[in-house]
């Protein structure tokens, strides 16, 4: 698992993870949340999630609450 901070949050149920020493954020869907809902998490929220690879570049599943 690696971690990370919310660095944003949309109306649409997805966001990004920011990542120290990585230039590029991570996107994450809502639909990949474990332990805690969208609307539970806020901008600076430090999480933990699994890095996978999808058509469109890396993205995090699995995300929770560090």
């Amino acid at each position: 698992m690696m971690t990370g901070t919310i660095k944003t949050l949309t109306d649409k149920g997805f966001g990004f993870i920011a990542r120290e020493g990585e230039a590029k954020d991570l996107f994450f869907h809502s639909k990949e949340l474990v332990g805690v809902t969208f609307d539970e998490l806020k901008v600076g929220d430090t999480v933990s999630f699994t890095l996978v690879d999808t058509d469109k570049g890396p993205a995090a599943t699995q995300v929770s609450r560090a």
